[in-house]
């Protein structure tokens, strides 16, 4: 009998709160074996957080984190092995996102830190790495990469779907039940939310959305930040840190100086609320329900906001669709090391803007 295909992935976000990790078997009807995470211890977290601007001896301080980022890597690797019973000899590869530090499409240019080859070594596992730069090479923006996931997951023939990710940055995936499946970012998630919580509360987000529930949303404040030209600007496009950042927010926030600190995050929610309606009232499948993934699926304040703003959809979470929403990403990668082993492409040419579909990332043997 031929053994099962067991891949893992791995994936640490725009949000920097840590890393998922997800062993998987997409033979099965359900294919999550296990799922875990770690969190970023809070010196890793605050380097990474650095290397995502431009500053000195970045190479030098990319060497001194990296190795420590990747034996992170490999600790959920071997959590998740615990906790389902095998061994490293059962899994065919790992698929690891690594950390993005710079996304900047529009030089072709996209890098993710994490060193896959130490990755198979800890492990004893192939690495399938460096995702995105071969769809780059194409002409795609290198992101998102999830819509070709959720089209081979999430969609149905008998009705049209949309899924919602929303992480440090969201995105959407429209997946018609007949046609072509296309998704882009739409703009900041939770980026700027945890951003602004951890500032002035000291934690690293905002629990359920309660602390922006308590504040009111200052309209002037929200126009001006629904202004900037990404917003409008037609799919496909992909974002991130480089451009929606705390300084993004604070040159916005000197026009609209003395505003309490709980109506500027109520504000930032209502951005993310708004940004992504309104991205799927101009460029999304009608008569779609929309099922949300990522971190912003447990803030229930914006999940509220989304379906007041989308009344005629039905907003709920990819636990409808038989994966929680914290781990989709994760299943993600997964299923991408899988299609680099079986020689199928993992991108998506309407979504991207690549010359065509690319078999992804590269092999690192054990």
């Amino acid at each position: 009998m031929t053994p099962r295909p067991l891949t893992i992935g791995l994936m640490s976000g725009t949000s920097l709160d840590g890393v998922d990790g997800v062993l998987a078997d997409f033979t099965s009807p359900n294919p999550l074996i296990a799922a875990t995470s770690l969190d970023f211890p809070p010196a890793l977290r605050s380097q990474l957080l650095q290397l995502c601007r431009s500053g000195p001896n970045e190479v030098e301080r990319i060497a001194a984190v990296e190795p420590e980022l990747t034996r992170l890597y490999a600790q959920v690797v071997l959590d998740l092995l615990a906790s389902a019973a095998l061994n490293s000899s059962a899994i065919a590869a790992i698929g690891c996102h690594g950390q993005t530090i710079r996304h900047l499409p529009e030089q072709g240019f996209s890098l993710q830190i994490g060193n896959p080859s130490l990755l198979a070594e800890l492990t004893g596992i192939p690495v399938v790495a460096d995702f995105r730069r071969r769809d780059l090479a194409a002409g795609g923006e290198g992101a998102p990469l999830v819509p070709a996931f959720h089209r081979a997951y999430f969609s149905s023939p008998e009705e049209n779907r949309m899924v919602v990710n929303i992480g440090g940055m969201a995105n959407i995936s429209c997946l018609p039940s007949a046609g072509t499946v296309t998704g882009f970012d739409t703009g900041p998630g939770n980026i700027l939310m945890d951003a602004w919580c951890e500032q002035h509360r000291g934690t690293a987000y905002d629990d359920r959305g309660l602390w922006a529930a308590s504040g009111t949303v200052d309209q002037r404040l929200l126009k001006s930040l629904l202004a900037d030209d990404y917003f409008l600007r037609s799919p496909p496009k992909s974002t991130g840190r480089e451009r929606f950042n705390r300084d993004w927010l604070e040159q916005h926030l000197s026009h609209h100086p003395g505003l309490a600190c709980q109506d500027v995050q109520a504000t930032l929610l209502e951005l993310s609320a708004r940004s992504i309606s309104d991205a799927i009232a101009r460029w999304g499948v009608a008569d779609a329900d929309c099922f949300l993934c990522g971190g912003g699926a447990y803030n229930d304040t914006l999940l509220a906001r989304l379906q007041a703003l989308m009344p005629e959809r039905t907003v709920v979470t990819t636990t409808d669709l038989g994966i929680e929403p914290r781990w989709v990403e994760g299943a993600t990668f997964s299923w991408l090391a899988l299609q680099h082993l079986k020689g199928m492409p993992g991108n998506l040419e309407a979504v991207t803007r690549a010359r065509g579909g690319r078999i992804l990332g590269g092999l690192y043997p054990a």
